[in-house]
């Protein structure tokens, strides 16, 4: 056996898929970035039943109304991990078991997008699920504990997560609602809508991509949809880029983003461009 290394042809001639989150406010229209996906070729994981936006859209569909089935799909559509124990999700034993209900996982091959609409709602529906499981309760008094739901919560949701993320062949778009907030300091600041701290936390940097759709100011006051693409920019949106390839706005149109993101790589060079601080210079006193 011979060590199992890829080459960089061989990585280069993978075919890998986006993975990113799709934040904003409600009603800016992220459900409706499915019209700007290829219906033939995404899957639409709807958790929230609220697709009268994309009524007409001819995409399919799955519903999943529980936690379990969040995790099944997830294991269906990703595959096994091998490292896991066979108690485990998302282990080659959970696989296994879900491909006995739902069949080969091969119908899923057309499938190039999976548009999960939203992260918010899955994040109910995992709190609801962690609050009937023995970790939720006391072991000193029996009575609920807060403390063990949440925590149970973070760890079912980052692996849930993780599980899609390594889902290389295919693009994963998690949609989720963006709250606007003031800290202690008055400050405006942006978070997930999500139950927990954790996932907030700890999905930006699963993910490759974090795109807001905000509404942003012109020049003439009027007020126009984009997309926020890159970390450091004016309004202190949630942002990151991975690919390198993405302006600090782009047009509110995800279709055409995925296809830039997997476009040509821009120079090593120009991907590390930086600033550097102006020179002071520190005056001496004539004596």
């Amino acid at each position: 056996m011979t060590l199992p290394i890829i080459s960089a042809d061989q990585r280069l001639a993978e075919r890998r898929g986006v993975k990113g989150v799709l934040v904003g406010k409600a009603g800016l229209g992220k459900t409706s970035q499915l019209w700007t996906l290829e219906a033939g070729s995404t899957l639409f994981f709807d958790l929230e039943a609220g697709d009268l936006a994309v009524e007409g859209w001819a995409g399919d569909t799955i519903r999943p109304r529980t936690w379990p089935e969040c995790r099944d799909f997830a294991v269906f559509i990703g595959g096994p991990n091998p490292a896991l124990r066979d108690d485990q999700p998302f282990s080659p034993a959970h696989f296994d078991a879900v491909c006995a209900r739902f069949g080969d996982p091969g119908v899923l091959e057309r499938y190039q997008t999976v548009f999960v609409d939203s992260i918010t709602v899955a994040g109910r529906l995992c709190l609801q699920w962690c609050k009937g499981q023995p970790q939720a309760y006391s072991e000193k008094t029996g009575k609920p504990d807060s403390r063990g739901a949440y925590g149970l919560m973070g760890q079912e949701m980052i692996g849930w997560l993780t599980h899609l993320q390594h889902t290389r062949n295919k693009n994963v778009w998690f949609v989720g609602i963006l709250d606007e907030k003031l800290d202690d300091f008055n400050r405006r600041v942006f978070a997930l809508q999500i139950d927990g701290a954790k996932t907030g936390l700890e999905l930006p940097g699963i993910v490759d991509e974090v795109v807001t759709l905000a509404e942003l100011p012109a020049d003439d006051g009027s007020r126009y949809r984009a997309f926020v693409c890159q970390t450091l920019n004016p309004w202190g949106f949630p942002a990151k880029d991975r690919s390198g390839r993405l302006d600090p706005i782009e047009p509110p149109h995800l279709g055409q983003l995925m296809q830039k993101i997997a476009g040509p790589a821009r120079p090593p060079l120009e991907r590390l461009d930086f600033s550097r601080p102006v020179p002071v210079t520190i005056p001496t006193q004539e004596t």
